[in-house]
């Protein structure tokens, strides 16, 4: 018993003061010192405490993660026998160190020694029994407070159709450059969101006194090319959220989309993008009551401070009960481009805010010509060397789609596919008006009747008006129709001549 206690002080004077002093800068001396340390823990009893990855839930555990994010930040990281390196994605003169999983670690808090193991999916923590209530709970808040200062950059998450050892969700560094003022949405639409996501973030106890779950919906609704994903993707950069993707095409079921979203973290986006293509194809894997359970059901009770963005191309294909009030929360309509947006893109693409072809380009604008901000973009990008050969370009590409659609497109229509009828030409030649047709009612000519869906709008659609047959039947009854008036219109030209002239 003696021989113990001498061989006791006897290690704690050589860990303290010989081997740090003499001997740690040699391989021995490194050698010695994990030994003594070794006999020194042998005269404490421990506690040891697990941190698995999920719980019985297969939910993700948050204090996991970050005890990932500090370890890898210790300084004594790098003085394990086996460290791995890895070059940083944005920065590769950046170097990251990543400690192997098999290895124990020591840490040292308020004087005392910790050690840290993992073990498969579970992070195993031993501390001295005697020293557990003095130093646990600060050190836990220790780790999460230095992993949340190192753990700045956001993840990407998408899902694998079969379960995985770490369960579903695959993360990558999420480093898109686009930001809610990058968008091409009017400025007021920007800052009205904005306002309504930092107003959300400070919501937690107004939501709870209300009895809802602490949760935010947006539909983002628009053609192709407007700027949807770019504008979910500011939107997770300014809350610095984690981005969840979720694929309705490799969800097996219900209970999988649930089971999804159970293992999704708290401050985290979780984003469908076209779902109106989903529910138009009517599969038969997600039920459309199991998308309004996922979006507002039971379920989505299981974790809260999460922000829910859905895409569609078009909000009249998606059945109401999907946009109801409480479901969806914010609606943002992105359109084609306009003027407006075409010249926030020549500014931000070609460095211009005035140039001698501008003009043009807004008649073109005017005549209902239209592209998306992505095909504009892209001319621009193109031709950035030459602003004249990109608004060339432009001009030639919106006359293409002029011709396509037909003069006096309506943005908005684009897929139905139907011809349009030009407006009355005003003396300048500009169009200030469609023409006129009594009721909702016309013949064109063939003996059918064409309705106009809209009361107030004055266009008109046809069916089957391809001929040319038709077309002159349709001319010839425009031209009766306008003899009674004071003027005639000349479909033909470019402006209205008055009887007085």
């Amino acid at each position: 018993m003696i021989f113990i206690i001498l061989l006791f002080f006897l290690t704690t004077l050589v860990s303290f003061w010989l081997v740090p002093r003499v001997l740690s800068r040699t391989s021995i001396g490194h050698f010695l010192q994990n030994r003594w340390r070794f006999i020194e823990e042998c005269f404490h009893t421990h506690q040891l405490y697990k941190i698995p990855k999920f719980n019985q839930h297969m939910q993700q555990n948050q204090l996991f993660h970050k005890i990932v994010k500090y370890l890898n930040a210790l300084p004594s990281a790098g003085d394990m026998d086996s460290v791995n390196l890895f070059s940083g994605d944005s920065n590769p003169n950046e170097i990251t160190l990543v400690i192997n999983g098999d290895q124990v670690f020591p840490d040292v808090f308020l004087g005392s020694r910790v050690y840290w193991k993992l073990d498969k999916d579970c992070f195993v923590l031993k501390m001295r029994r005697k020293e557990k209530r003095r130093i646990l709970s600060s050190y836990l808040q220790h780790v999460c407070k230095i992993a949340d200062e190192k753990s700045k950059e956001l993840q990407l998450f998408i899902h694998a159709e079969n379960e995985l050892e770490n369960g579903r969700w695959i993360s990558t560094p999420f480093k898109h450059p686009a930001t809610i003022d990058t968008a091409i949405i009017d400025s007021d639409l920007k800052n009205k969101v904005k306002s309504d996501l930092e107003s959300f973030l400070k919501s937690k106890p107004y939501y709870h006194r209300l009895g809802r779950v602490w949760k935010r919906s947006y539909l983002l609704h628009g053609p192709s090319g407007t700027g949807k994903s770019s504008f979910i993707a500011g939107m997770a950069k300014f809350l610095c959220y984690d981005v969840y993707d979720v694929d309705l095409s490799k969800i097996t079921g219900d209970s999988d989309l649930k089971l999804l979203l159970l293992q999704t973290t708290c401050k985290s986006m979780i984003v469908v993008e076209d779902l109106d293509r989903y529910l138009v194809e009517k599969s038969k894997t997600v039920s459309l009551s199991g998308i309004l359970n996922f979006m507002d059901g039971i379920v989505s009770c299981c974790g809260e401070e999460r922000v829910m963005v859905f895409t569609v191309s078009n909000k009249d294909h998606v059945d109401p009960t999907v946009l109801r009030a409480g479901r969806i929360d914010f609606h943002l309509h992105f359109p084609l481009c306009d003027f407006t947006s075409f010249k926030y893109l020549a500014n931000s693409h070609l460095g211009i805010k005035e140039h001698k072809l501008f003009p043009q380009v807004e008649e073109m604008f005017q005549t209902g010509a239209s592209l998306s901000p992505a095909e504009i973009g892209e001319i621009m990008i193109s031709n950035r060397g030459s602003p004249t050969r990109a608004l060339k370009t432009v001009i030639n590409a919106l006359q293409t789609n002029s011709g396509k659609t037909g003069v006096g497109h309506k943005p908005g229509h684009e897929q139905s596919g139907l011809p349009r009828v030009p407006r009355n030409l005003s003396h300048s030649g500009s169009i200030d008006g469609l023409v006129d047709l009594p009721s909702k009612l016309m013949h064109n000519g063939s003996g059918r009747t064409v309705e106009d869906p809209s009361d107030n709008s004055g266009t008109f659609w046809m069916e089957n008006f391809h001929t040319g047959k038709e077309l002159k039947n349709l001319y010839g009854l425009l031209k009766n129709r306008s003899r009674r008036r004071e003027g005639s219109v000349d479909l033909d030209g470019d402006r209205t001549i008055n009887n007085g002239m």
